[in-house]
């Protein structure tokens, strides 16, 4: 009897009943319900009069935008890099040059600048036509170079003298067989256009020279100094090229890097040797690219108010209006009002979708952009300016999906919380526009981070569905809330 008794008090104090858990756990100040609501979003097509020209690559050449039917073109300048820790041993010692004149000066043997090209839009075939002129002063590093920046008219190319030469490209070199240029290809080999500048060439202070690469030469024996950076190269011996398509149609290249090359025999103990000097226009220094089209073209597209439009280099970004707050303070079907500004918004998801292409037009010359950012009105030209990275909160990036044919901006409640608590502060408060951009990423063994984000410059176009008279379902934002009981 008294083993059933204990048995009966140990079944009595277990209660299985597990509804009121979570609650014995959290305190009453801690429970929330979740609310969701979607608001129209408003766009339109703004035009980008230019963008900032600071980008991995370089532009040459130019092709016709078979969706305006206006021709862009592109010029470029770059200075050229040298390493401190390499400049001692750019050419051999002085004593060792056989490369000799008949009054025993050093001399460079030949002298060529070769472009590597990264990829290319239009034809291959195509023959260009381009001038290189040698600048009269180098262009600063602490200023902004936008696409509207021409060189040429702003004075810094040389006049007289000095280099100006014209060359003729087409971007396959025809010379080669199709087996090289196939091996090439599977190679990485970078396509390069190469000219020489073996004619005889007069500096500043009016000294000859039979060639350019004997200036450097000889600049680098009589000061060495001149060579120990980038920036004493670049004030003291080349203050860089100007690259400038002059003729031809149908191509558009982006430029990896631009070389000098220099030629030269020396000799070590008994052997003789071909030296080689190279001076490279990299990402290290500064490269500008200018644009030019009609811009009366990209007018027709921006006030057509049935779609918005993506287009780059320098053509037409979206602008859009977030109903901030609508989304704050939501006025239901019946005139009365849910008051969320003491809610947290957990998420906050936009969805852009791009059109169909009404038109044939070549994927070679106009693909749709890999990667929109995202970037608050009022910091559109700071963001690139102070080489930003999308923070998550003024900023944000999207990858286009083939697969869906949009661009998702998966969580933006941060941006919504920073517009409302700068409400009115600016006249563009509650807008932000979509940017084409380039995007480079640095890999670990764990993870991939974005390294540099840039205004996109290769020819791209995408119709989204927006604007003022959109025929489609309208562009929304799905809001998530969670709310203290």
């Amino acid at each position: 009897m008294a083993g059933i008794a204990m048995m009966t008090i140990a079944i009595s104090s277990c209660d299985e009943t597990t509804s009121y858990m979570g609650n014995s756990l959290t305190s009453a100040i801690d429970k929330f319900s979740i609310g969701t609501d979607t608001f129209n979003v408003y766009t339109r097509s703004i035009m980008a009069d230019s963008v900032l020209a600071r980008s991995s690559y370089s532009y040459l050449g130019r092709i016709k935008d078979p969706e305006t039917g206006s021709y862009i073109t592109g010029n470029y300048m770059t200075q050229f890099n040298i390493l401190e820790n390499a400049s001692s041993g750019i050419f051999s010692p002085k004593d060792q040059v056989i490369s000799l004149d008949e009054d025993g000066q050093v001399i460079a043997d030949s002298c060529y600048i070769r472009i590597f090209v990264n990829a290319y839009m239009g034809d291959s075939l195509t023959a260009m036509k381009m001038n290189v002129t040698e600048l009269a002063k180098p262009m600063q590093e602490d200023r902004q170079y936008y696409t509207n920046f021409d060189p040429e008219k702003e004075g810094y190319l040389r006049k007289e003298d000095g280099i100006h030469k014209n060359v003729v490209f087409s971007l396959t070199d025809l010379v080669l067989s199709d087996s090289v240029r196939a091996i090439n290809q599977s190679n990485n080999y970078f396509d390069n256009i190469t000219f020489p500048m073996n004619e005889q060439y007069t500096d500043k202070e009016g000294f000859v020279y039979n060639n350019y690469g004997t200036y450097l030469l000889r600049k680098y024996y009589e000061h060495p100094e001149y060579f120990k950076n980038s920036l004493a190269f670049r004030n003291n011996v080349c203050p860089g090229f100007y690259f400038q398509t002059i003729d031809g149609l149908g191509l558009m290249t982006e430029i990896e890097r631009t070389q000098i090359v220099v030629y030269y025999r020396y000799k070590d103990s008994s052997d003789t040797y071909v030296g080689m000097a190279t001076f490279n226009g990299t990402g290290e220094v500064l490269q500008t690219t200018h644009f030019s089209s009609y811009r009366e073209s990209l007018e027709q597209l921006v006030v057509d108010e049935s779609c918005t439009y993506l287009k780059s280099p320098d053509g037409i970004f979206t602008e859009v209006e977030l109903p901030i707050d609508d989304i704050k303070i939501t006025r239901k079907a019946d005139g009365s009002f849910i008051d969320h500004t003491n809610d947290t918004i957990t998420q906050a998801k936009i969805v852009f979708h791009r059109m169909n292409e009404m038109s044939d037009l070549s994927d070679d010359i106009l693909e749709e952009p890999e990667y929109l950012l995202m970037v608050t009105r009022d910091s559109l030209y700071t963001f690139f300016e102070d080489r930003a990275l999308p923070n998550n909160i003024t900023s944000y990036l999207a990858t286009y999906s083939s697969a869906k044919n949009t661009y998702t901006f998966n969580n933006i409640s941060g941006l919504i919380s920073h517009m409302y608590a700068n409400k009115g502060k600016t006249e563009d408060w509650n807008k932000v526009v979509l940017v084409p951009v380039q995007v480079t990423t640095s890999s670990s063994s764990s993870s991939t981070t974005v390294a540099t984000v840039s205004n996109a410059m290769r020819t791209m176009s995408a119709k989204l569905v927006g604007g003022r008279q959109n025929q489609h379902a309208p562009v929304r934002i799905s809001v998530v809330y969670s709310q203290t009981q």
